[in-house]
């Protein structure tokens, strides 16, 4: 075989395993995203999170009365450098929050706010 040849065979080797450890990865992140998308259906709580000009509209329910919740998701908005701008909560019957927070950082989106409140809640129900 020809130098040329065996070049050409090693890059197609290469890009062969390359392809084979990428699909493998994209695999392992599907049954990640199935595992991980499967408990959010069951958590006790709703969250839903609306950019504003300058932070975020956070609301949270639960058709449940949920001790100590309150606390876990204050402590994620402290962890992401969010300020309280204004909020009602109500934990009599039901657990309601409405929170505005101002992003200090400025870097965060929607997204990564949302998954912060949703992994607070995760935190508590497993804890509680």
């Amino acid at each position: 075989m020809s130098s040329k040849k065996k070049k050409k065979a090693a890059l197609y080797e290469k890009l062969r395993a390359a392809t084979n450890s990428n699909a493998k990865k994209v695999d392992r992140l599907n049954q990640e995203i199935g595992t991980s998308s499967a408990p959010q259906n069951s958590l006790p709580a709703q969250v839903t999170v609306q950019t504003l000009e300058k932070g975020f509209l956070i609301n949270v329910f639960s058709e449940k009365n949920c001790p100590g919740l309150l606390v876990s998701i204050l402590e994620a908005f402290d962890e992401l450098g969010l300020d309280v701008l204004d909020a009602r909560a109500s934990c009599e019957d039901n657990f309601q929050l409405e929170a505005i927070g101002g992003d200090q950082n400025q870097g965060h989106d929607a997204q990564v706010v949302k998954h912060a409140v949703l992994q607070a809640i995760l935190n508590w129900n497993e804890g509680s």
